[in-house]
């Protein structure tokens, strides 16, 4: 009763496909929210995540994600590479956030920046042949969020890894302008 979807169309045609894609967000609002809500609709779902830096809550929160938000999850890095490949492999959707900076990413334009971005989106979707689903999420009064599906987008119209990556940092970009009081990833970017 607290989430309402918008896209709720696109999650449908998903689930009549049943084909892997690609779910991709930034840290909006609850950013959890976008792989619990696709586990409770029945989504095979397998979710990368950034271990926390406190390595004294770090075991508690992969707890609490496997438990409460999709049982899945992949550490990132390089053997998260292979795990996400094993689970497309499988049938299974990815889940990821893109906002990070990460420090083996490509220097793409962020916000008019360079900044070291993931071009794992990419190069999954380009490998296998998979649509990419952007998702924002937004929390409004009381407590209520919503949760928007956007359009798939088909990266068969990107001639390589590198242009499909700044295309999902501009339609980040826009997700970020249309309600920046939403964003809560704190870390710079553009270092």
């Amino acid at each position: 009763s607290h989430i309402e979807i918008k896209g709720g169309e696109i999650l449908e045609k998903l689930q009549k496909i049943n084909e892997p894609v690609i779910f991709v967000s930034g840290h909006f609002a609850n950013f959890e929210l976008m792989s619990m809500e696709l586990t409770k609709r029945n989504f095979k779902l397998a979710t990368i995540y950034r271990p926390l830096n406190n390595f004294f809550l770090n075991p508690l929160m992969e707890y609490l994600r496997r438990k409460y938000v999709c049982h899945n999850q992949i550490k990132k890095g390089l053997i998260g590479v292979k795990e996400s490949i094993n689970f497309v492999k499988n049938n299974f959707n990815i889940a990821m956030m893109i906002d990070q900076r990460v420090s083996e990413g490509k220097k793409i334009n962020f916000f008019n920046q360079p900044a070291l971005t993931t071009t794992l989106p990419a190069q999954i979707a380009m490998k296998f042949n998979l649509e990419i689903i952007p998702v924002f999420i937004e929390r409004t009064k009381k407590n209520k969020f919503i949760i928007e599906f956007q359009e798939a987008i088909d990266v068969k119209k990107y001639e390589n890894k590198l242009k499909l990556t700044s295309e999902l940092n501009r339609i980040l970009e826009k997700m970020i302008t249309k309600n920046p009081n939403q964003w809560i990833w704190t870390h710079n970017r553009w270092k």
